[in-house]
């Protein structure tokens, strides 16, 4: 894979609107009460700054899938780079957001939320997947 402007492009974009997923599914599920049910109180609020966050912050993590590994499918490549940028959620955001280390302050299960990573990995993966063979 060639590192050229149109492929960082590429690359951002997915990862942005990877990301615009990740922070919409996390405040659905919040806002529907299914994080609740699992046990956490993790329920964010939709504001112009949690879609700007997520949209930024997923891009850039998408720069990962300059990795070359080129044996993985696009689908392992998004659950693989999905967990750095949930284990850095995990272990320094939310402590110092006043949530704990994993986030246990919002319950036991908190943890449990690193699906919402797994949206950001096969969305910025399948669309890039798509995007590179059309």
């Amino acid at each position: 894979m060639r590192i050229t402007c149109k492929n960082l492009s590429l690359i951002f974009a997915a990862g942005s609107l990877g990301g615009l997923l990740k922070g919409l599914a996390a405040w659905f599920c919040g806002t529907l009460g299914l994080n609740a049910l699992l046990g956490s109180q993790f329920a964010p609020v939709l504001t112009p700054l949690w879609v700007y966050q997520h949209m930024v912050w997923g891009g850039l993590w998408a720069f990962l899938f300059l990795l070359p590994l080129k044996r993985l499918s696009y689908v392992s490549l998004g659950i693989i780079y999905s967990l750095p940028q949930t284990l850095i959620s995990l272990v320094v955001l939310m402590p110092q957001m006043g949530r704990g280390i994993l986030g246990l302050h919002l319950g036991y299960t908190t943890p449990v939320l690193i699906f919402f990573g797994f949206v950001w990995g096969m969305a910025t993966a399948l669309w890039l997947k798509w995007s590179r063979e059309s």
